[in-house]
């Protein structure tokens, strides 16, 4: 396995730096804090790069407020400072990891993401199942509270093991030692705020450990993740429920997690199986309900914010586009043409 040694320097230079405040900025130009930054931004920059140097560097404290999207979640927003600092560091360290991640791990990659993660479940279902003519099952499952209960030690040591660069483990360890959420203990500090770009990369650090034990020590053939999402196709349930045992085992001893015991499910394919906002059968793929009634929600507040003047027409244009992307990927003419009548009618 490839070790690196001189990651430290390349993140903290200043035209690393620069160039992580050109993708950090990108939507968020009229943010108050984001435009008070920007308005000594050299010196900002060249300051944040002289601390990080002398190790003087201390990350900030998070802001906490909730979304819902759907269901309700607690984020946490560092300054913009560290957000830039977050991405020079994802920036230097990302490729350094990037090699290590099983090709069927979709979150959060470059050239991945959601669709490529149901397109290529849509490839396993048809490979199981002889294109609908053999059985098929999938077993589905989802971590509970995984971002609380990501174990800083266990983090740590993951990184160590790719990255020997003493001063960019300093500069991980004061990223990953800056949130604690309420899972932590007198003894264990854990969890990584949902908020920060870093958190991502972290998630496909730590979940790694378990596609790889997936893939190279039970050999499951047919396996994706998506962040704390995972599916497993195979022809029989049987074979599906004796892989729970090991699984539950692995993610305890090993990563300190649980499965959450209400989001464990084997369904047939010709049931339909939930995942990542899409319902996948034999031969089509249908939008989930909750995703299109959230998609029908945003566009009534996006067009509301352009009636009120606080939204220009480009952008609401573009809002459009993207949930047509969405349903590019399913089987939804009735419901494109709604979102489309919805969208001319109200403006």
């Amino acid at each position: 396995m490839k070790t690196y040694y001189d990651l430290f320097n390349k993140i903290i230079a200043p035209e690393n730096l620069f160039a992580a405040w050109t993708e950090f900025k990108q939507g968020k130009q009229r943010k108050p804090d984001v435009l008070a930054f920007e308005r000594n931004l050299e010196e900002n920059v060249f300051r944040l790069s002289r601390e990080l140097h002398d190790k003087t560097y201390r990350h900030g404290a998070y802001e906490g407020f909730y979304i819902s999207d759907p269901k309700q979640r607690h984020i946490h927003k560092a300054t913009v400072r560290d957000r830039v600092l977050h991405h020079a560091i994802v920036a230097v360290i990302n490729p350094v990891l990037e090699p290590t991640f099983i090709p069927t791990s979709f979150s959060c990659r470059v050239g991945l993401g959601m669709h490529k993660g149901i397109e290529a479940l849509e490839r396993m279902s048809r490979s199981v199942s002889r294109n609908g003519t053999r059985p098929c099952v999938m077993l589905k499952c989802d971590i509970r509270k995984f971002f609380d209960n990501v174990d800083h030690i266990l983090l740590l040591s993951i990184l160590a093991k790719r990255i020997k660069d003493a001063d960019a483990l300093w500069l991980l360890t004061g990223v990953v030692e800056s949130f604690a959420s309420s899972y932590t203990t007198l003894f264990e500090r854990k969890g990584v705020p949902i908020g920060n770009l870093t958190s991502q990369l972290f998630a496909n650090v730590y979940m790694n450990e378990f596609d790889r034990f997936m893939k190279h020590v039970l050999h499951v053939k047919h396996y994706a993740r998506y962040t704390d999402d995972f599916v497993v196709v195979a022809e029989s349930k049987t074979y599906l429920e004796e892989l729970l045992p090991p699984i539950r085992a692995f993610l305890k001893d090993k990563l300190m997690l649980q499965l959450h015991p209400k989001k464990v499910e084997i369904r047939t394919l010709y049931q339909g199986v939930d995942f990542l906002g899409y319902i996948i059968f034999p031969h089509h793929l249908l939008l989930r309900t909750k995703t299109k009634h959230r998609m029908f929600t945003k566009l009534d507040c996006r067009i509301a914010e352009y009636h009120a003047g606080q939204l220009s027409r480009l952008s609401l244009e573009r809002s459009l586009q993207s949930y047509l992307g969405v349903l590019s990927h399913a089987n939804s003419y009735e419901l494109r043409q709604e979102l489309l009548n919805r969208f001319w009618y109200s403006i």
